[in-house]
């Protein structure tokens, strides 16, 4: 296995980690803006913390575009769909492949 393709398949993965991060934190401001309250955890607080701090500063760069219809959010799709397209033509161009 070639050095270049190994770095295309380790940038794969971590595309394909940080798009379930940003979809777990999805989830959770969801539930959390549904009025959904969890009592006071320590590691349900690190949990939240980190996938907050983690997906905040890449969602930002889209929260300036007009993305909200009412009161739903388009951001993360869009984010994500950036992600994934710009990641996949980044690790084509990286490993183009037999």
């Amino acid at each position: 296995m070639e050095v270049r393709e190994q770095i295309a398949e380790f940038l794969a993965a971590l595309i394909w980690v940080y798009t379930i991060i940003v979809i777990a934190w999805v989830i959770f401001s969801f539930v959390f803006a549904m009025g959904v309250r969890v009592p006071y955890s320590r590691p349900l607080n690190a949990v939240l913390d980190f996938l907050r701090d983690v997906t905040e500063p890449f969602l930002r760069i889209f929260r300036r575009l007009p993305l909200r219809v009412g009161p739903l959010d388009l951001t993360p799709i869009v984010a994500l769909l950036a992600l994934r397209i710009v990641g996949g033509i980044v690790v084509g161009l990286i490993d183009p492949g037999p």
